[in-house]
């Protein structure tokens, strides 16, 4: 229905919509559904005692600065412990390349502010995480997409889409939303180098990439795009532009997340956030930082990384055990998600209303797709449910499938 309203707002929001996870997390929260939908942490892993601790340790000790208005950089110890952790990858950066931002879903609405004009195309894998399309629609992009297969984007068909005047190119490397696939090393080189070669910048959402539950270590596509100037260059300046998050690793509900980039963009992005929200919790930085900087960290994600494999690992099962023939699915080595594919007849969209009267519910693919297309696939969560309701989840879904072939 049309209201005086519809009239005052920006054109802008013409481009904005509702984002369509968020929207099924309000169906799926009704009791009894085992939901396979949200991308969330499992709660019983919060590490609920140590944050009871720190915050008495940064009230008692610091509560009139933690509680005080901060940089919009972020807390200089929290960022240079970013920075040291990152050297241990091999880039080398200084808290000056770091910015704490209020979750990385701010980190990639603070980098559509500041690059994407109007028309602007921006590369895109094919289907993508679905918060960096809300994020940039409001902008005016324009998605160039580009297929995935079990190793990643197909950057063997990089090169034409280069040729199209990209703004830059967004990629999720490691155990990537909405697929749970990982780009192999081979390929994660020849994106930075043809990146570099026709000077397109690169943004690396990497969100994930401590979750890993099987195979070895692959550098960050920033680490490798950092191995080809350092000689030159002593601190970081080049073309890729990295975010990652403590969302899965400590707890979502703080909204601690960064960027890593070179210091020429970080000073832009300080501005655009200055006028969004002038910093970040300097409270909930001062806590992350008392809780991450500990060697306890690397026990707790250990902790995380045993829990979430073993709740992979009864995922994958029961699709084997319980799914018809004709569907197929990813086999992720990380992260929280796997995607599958039905036979081309079905829609998951249609079936999903069937899927929530049989108490079950996942995320429709056809949101991951920014041109169309998908709407034979799903998205499923497997980090959130105890195994016994994960089992218990996947037979009532095949069960939906099997009543729509």
């Amino acid at each position: 229905m049309h209201t005086l309203w519809d009239d005052r707002f920006a054109l802008r929001t013409d481009s904005i919509g509702s984002s369509a996870i968020r929207e099924l997390l309000k169906l799926t929260s009704l009791p009894d559904v085992i939901s396979f939908a949200g991308g969330l942490p499992a709660p019983e892993l919060f590490p609920i005692e140590r944050f009871k601790e720190a915050a008495q340790v940064v009230l008692t000790e610091m509560g009139e600065r933690a509680l005080q208005y901060g940089t919009t950089e972020g807390y200089q110890p929290l960022r240079e412990m970013i920075a040291y952790n990152a050297s241990k990858y091999g880039i080398q950066i200084s808290a000056d390349n770091v910015l704490i931002t209020s979750g990385s879903q701010q980190a990639l609405d603070l980098l559509g502010k500041i690059f994407i004009n109007r028309g602007d195309r921006v590369l895109v894998e094919s289907p993508t995480y679905l918060g960096a399309l809300q994020a940039w629609n409001a902008y005016g992009v324009k998605y160039v997409t580009i297929p995935f297969d079990e190793n990643g984007m197909q950057t063997e068909l990089l090169e034409s889409r280069l040729r199209t005047g990209l703004k830059f190119i967004y990629v999720l490397p490691n155990f990537q939303n909405p697929t749970g696939v990982t780009l192999s090393r081979e390929r994660r080189m020849q994106l930075v180098e043809m990146a570099n070669a026709y000077g397109v910048p690169i943004v690396e959402d990497d969100p994930y990439g401590q979750l890993r539950y099987e195979g070895e270590h692959l550098p960050p596509v920033v680490v490798l795009d950092d191995e080809i100037r350092a000689k030159e260059v002593p601190i970081y300046s080049g073309n890729v532009i990295y975010t990652s998050t403590f969302s899965k690793i400590l707890a979502p509900g703080l909204r601690m997340a960064w960027v890593v980039a070179p210091t020429d963009v970080i000073r832009k992005l300080v501005q655009a956030k200055q006028g969004c929200d002038l910093n970040s919790s300097t409270f909930n930085q001062y806590l992350v930082y008392e809780v991450a900087n500990s060697p306890w960290m690397k026990t707790h994600i250990n902790a995380i990384r045993e829990t979430y494999k073993v709740r992979r690992d009864v995922m994958l099962k029961a699709l084997e055990e319980y799914m018809p023939e004709g569907v197929h699915w990813t086999r992720p080595i990380g992260g929280l998600f796997l995607w599958v594919t039905l036979p081309e007849s079905l829609d998951t969209s249609t079936i999903f209303k069937s899927a929530v009267e049989a108490k079950v519910a996942f995320v429709p693919g056809g949101s991951f797709h920014p041109l169309g297309g998908g709407e034979n696939t799903m998205r499923l969560n497997f980090s959130c449910m105890k195994p016994e309701l994960i089992v218990e989840g996947i037979k009532r879904l095949a069960e939906v499938v099997k009543n729509n072939l």
